[in-house]
């Protein structure tokens, strides 16, 4: 999953946002740096990401991309997803869309000291283009996917997946709606688990 499924994810709590937002950008024993709050977002995180990984219907997503974008496929898989939750938001959110996401970015920048010096600077560049919020579009899947291929050290061709989501809209669309339900629910237990 990608950012805003990430954040969606966490539930309420500042913290667990923090934590799951920054999740990627924390390796290894650097997690012992957080409070426990934080370190339960990053947590989270990883949970999440190996839960997906790991499901047959998030696999099914990818083997659909593998012959051209080879080992990009997970990431644009990712993308794609948060594409899906972002255009479809009312079905999973009370909050109007542009509304959350302000919210997120403020919060985000209100507690800048908890964040790495690589998350401060990709939340100037999430919030001048408002990523979040752009994801409902496949335009600004186009413009998310672009930015990662101008990142990345070997040609990925990313920049052109966005042909592949209008291609295929349907199928992804579908094996989102199955998996998402699942990935919510693993979540919320996840957390559970973490606070008992």
């Amino acid at each position: 999953m990608n950012f805003l499924a990430h954040i969606y994810l966490s539930g309420g709590d500042e913290k667990t946002i923090i934590g799951n937002f920054i999740g990627d950008f924390v390796k290894g024993n650097q997690i012992l740096n957080f409070e426990k709050e934080v370190m339960n977002g990053i947590l989270l995180h990883r949970e999440i990401d190996r839960f997906t990984d790991d499901h047959p219907i998030v696999l099914e997503s990818k083997k659909r991309l593998w012959e051209t974008y080879h080992h990009y496929s997970p990431v644009i898989v990712d993308v794609y997803y948060d594409h899906f939750l972002a255009a479809n938001w009312a079905n999973y959110h009370d909050e109007p869309l542009q509304g959350y996401t302000e919210g997120i970015y403020e919060m985000l920048e209100q507690n800048h000291k908890k964040l790495p010096e690589r998350v401060i600077r990709m939340l100037y560049h999430m919030k001048k283009d408002n990523w979040l919020y752009h994801y409902q579009t496949v335009e600004g899947i186009r413009q998310a996917l672009t930015g990662m291929a101008r990142r990345t050290r070997f040609k990925s061709s990313l920049e052109n997946a966005h042909e592949d989501l209008k291609k295929d809209y349907h199928y992804f669309k579908s094996d989102f709606e199955s998996f998402f339900p699942e990935l919510i629910q693993h979540s919320e237990d996840f957390l559970s688990s973490l606070d008992s």
